[in-house]
């Protein structure tokens, strides 16, 4: 039997071992089957002592062990793969992609591997987009999203819509998605973020209204929001809309009421609520053509007009009265005067409230002066600009429509 060592078989190696135990010499037996004595000890070393079933059963744990290897190594590796990505969020196709690109160059393993390891499909892998990347259109979100930060994808779609991009809503949202200009939920103290344009002040009346909401309860305990619209340059209240609830809608139809009585304001001053904010005013505010400017979160002193309005009407009205019901709140804020047909709590401040920037003289008057010197003006006979008139002159007497300036002008010599 001759034969290179490397063929031999186990069978064959005990075979040659089993020869030499039967009494043959070593040298006999190496020259026989060509090995050297080196070659022939190993063998014994190894094989001695067994038979051909448990070289079988030593062949078939060595490659056990070798496979056990194999995975374990495989493991290991795909182990080390994933704590390298595991700080990366792999929600979209993309971060896949970006995933398995920086695994194939880092571990240098097959685009396989490295998806088997991180569960994604190959094809989303491989997949290339044909979509337009829409720059021009992503800017301009971006740029209104920069103006208007708490305002969603629906808000920012009427905004673009106003422009005359037209797109579905579906794919701006994907788009404002991808650009990462979610809206987080606000928790706790609002505060001021960067700085807003300061609003000029109002030089005639319907030239801005403030609007704000007060909130208190009844004897029981249920809450109960009042509506307060304000003139900011005369200081009228314009309504009290009182309601256990105040939506949008409701908002929108008491300043259609107004409109149609008072006339269309210029700008409209609020905070951040939510039922000002919402999709009903913004509509409306399309609609009208009438401005609405926000104050930012958590500046009252912003929107001064009304939040003076409500700390009078809180301490002389709220905190002086046990409501027991919403009728009792309508009673107290809106009861007709007989002559009128006005509320008498509206009338009072307007016609008996005194404002000390007014010159201690009611908002009624100043809105009637305030005309009145703009028709004379152009005759040629009164010269006194309002803003003297009430912020650095004093009026002597008061009478009915007969007032005198200083000086002895006549506001209303002809």
């Amino acid at each position: 039997m001759d034969m290179k060592p490397s063929r031999c078989t186990k069978e064959q190696i005990i075979g040659i071992l089993r020869e030499h135990e039967a009494g043959a010499k070593t040298a006999d037996v190496c020259r026989k089957h060509g090995i050297s004595s080196a070659t022939f000890y190993k063998w014994k070393a190894k094989y001695g002592g067994l038979d051909v079933s448990d070289a079988k059963r030593l062949k078939a744990l060595e490659d056990e062990n070798t496979k056990l290897k194999k995975l374990l190594a495989e493991a290991m590796l795909d182990n080390a793969m994933l704590k390298d990505i595991a700080a990366k969020k792999m929600v979209t196709p993309a971060a896949r992609r970006e995933a398995v690109a920086q695994l194939r160059v880092a571990y240098e393993v097959s685009e396989r591997r490295a998806c088997s390891a991180l569960g994604a499909d190959r094809t989303s892998i491989r997949y290339r987009s044909s979509r337009p990347d829409d720059a021009a259109v992503r800017a301009r979100l971006r740029e209104l999203a920069a103006v208007r930060r708490r305002f969603g994808y629906r808000r920012l779609h009427i905004l673009l819509r106003r422009e005359g991009i037209v797109m579905n809503h579906k794919k701006l949202r994907r788009l404002y998605r991808e650009e990462r200009l979610q809206v987080r939920r606000r928790g706790g103290r609002k505060r001021a973020l960067g700085t807003r344009a300061p609003m000029a002040l109002p030089q005639g009346p319907n030239q801005r209204w403030s609007l704000d909401f007060l909130s208190d309860a009844f004897a029981d305990g249920r809450r109960f929001r009042i509506l307060a619209i304000v003139d900011d340059f005369t200081r009228e209240c314009l309504a009290l809309v009182p309601d256990t609830s105040l939506p949008g809608l409701r908002v929108v139809r008491e300043l259609d009421v107004l409109i149609a009585s008072r006339g269309r304001p210029a700008m409209c001053v609020s905070d951040n609520g939510t039922e000002l904010t919402g999709m009903a005013i913004l509509r409306w505010s399309q609609q009208t053509r009438v401005e609405w400017h926000y104050i930012a979160p958590g500046k009252p002193q912003q929107n001064a007009f009304i939040e003076s309005f409500n700390g009078r009407l809180r301490d002389e009205l709220l905190n002086e009265t046990l409501f027991t019901s919403l009728n009792h709140v309508r009673e107290a804020l809106l009861p007709r005067d007989s002559c009128s047909m006005k509320p008498v709590r509206i009338r009072w401040f307007n016609w008996e409230q005194h404002h000390d920037d007014h010159g201690e003289i009611h908002s009624h008057r100043v809105r009637y002066c305030r005309c009145h010197l703009v028709g004379h003006r152009t005759a040629g006979k009164c010269h006194l600009h309002l803003s003297w008139f009430w912020i650095e002159g004093q009026f002597s007497t008061y009478s009915n429509w007969g007032v005198r300036a200083p000086h002895n002008y006549s506001l209303f010599e002809a």
